[in-house]
């Protein structure tokens, strides 16, 4: 069994987030692996297990050149491969144009033995969008069982239940198959220090746009359906209002939440 995990660079939460030319400035001393995607690995790994010795797990990033981050970091968690899809072509693609590239990349990577499965987060932490799952199930025209709380593989077949309000829906499918993961999916494992120092060596095999046989046209900036039209810096945090309580800090506090239109 072949699966494909996709992971993704993004810079950390707490990091101030820069524009240059419209696109999100990344530097990779300022990310990591997006924290739902560790949840994807940790299903690739998992369904991996249950497959056998036979099994392969593929991480598969589309980042910048110095961005190895996401894709070492599914190497300490336990998988086999990393493909790292890498061009300037790329620079500023949406998601339509992401999952074009993953698509190709993924064909890429059947050509010699199909692909059985893509594991992916729920979404990425640094646009929220959560639909390159789908798009990406659309590009390869592959069933696309999305915002999985439970996963189970039985004789080539998915099955995942997933919450949506109230409702509990099963869906199942035959392989292959696009799967995304919620952080109710499982726990991701700890990485071991053997795996850690192993991770800092294993090569990272690095694709262009001209080794997918994509045109640069449909992706990056010149393909994008969208684009940032302007950006403005978050604004200083104002100074903090100390207020020393002699009996009516309570009132002090209800007036500011008030003033606010906190309550």
């Amino acid at each position: 069994m072949r699966i494909v995990v996709l992971v993704k660079y993004v810079p950390e939460i707490t990091a101030d987030r820069r524009f240059a030319d419209g696109r999100l400035v990344r530097s990779p001393a300022e990310g990591s692996l997006n924290e739902m995607d560790e949840y994807g690995v940790e299903a690739a790994l998992r369904l991996a297990e249950t497959a056998g010795d036979n099994a392969e797990v593929i991480a598969l990033s589309l980042a910048p050149e110095t961005a190895d981050v996401a894709v070492r970091k599914a190497y300490q968690m336990g998988a086999d491969r990393g493909v790292r899809i890498t061009d300037d072509a790329f620079a500023g693609s949406d998601y339509f144009g992401t999952a074009s590239a993953l698509a190709a990349a993924i064909r890429r990577l059947g050509e010699d033995k199909p692909i059985d499965l893509v594991v992916a987060g729920m979404t990425a932490l640094d646009g929220l969008g959560s639909v390159v799952p789908a798009l990406l199930a659309a590009e390869l025209g592959w069933p696309g069982l999305t915002l999985a709380a439970t996963v189970s593989l039985d004789g080539g077949v998915l099955t995942i239940e997933r919450e949506i309000d109230d409702i509990v829906e099963t869906l199942s499918a035959p392989l292959p198959v696009v799967l995304s993961v919620t952080d109710a999916a499982n726990t991701p494992r700890l990485p071991d220090f053997k795996r850690i120092m192993a991770a800092r060596t294993k090569p990272v095999e690095r694709w262009t746009a001209a080794d997918l046989d994509i045109d640069p046209a449909e992706v990056g900036s010149a393909g994008a359906r969208t684009s940032v039209a302007e950006a403005t810096p978050r604004p200083p945090r104002p100074p903090a209002t100390i207020v020393v309580d002699k009996g009516e800090g309570g009132k002090a506090l209800a007036e500011f939440l008030i003033a606010n239109d906190l309550v």
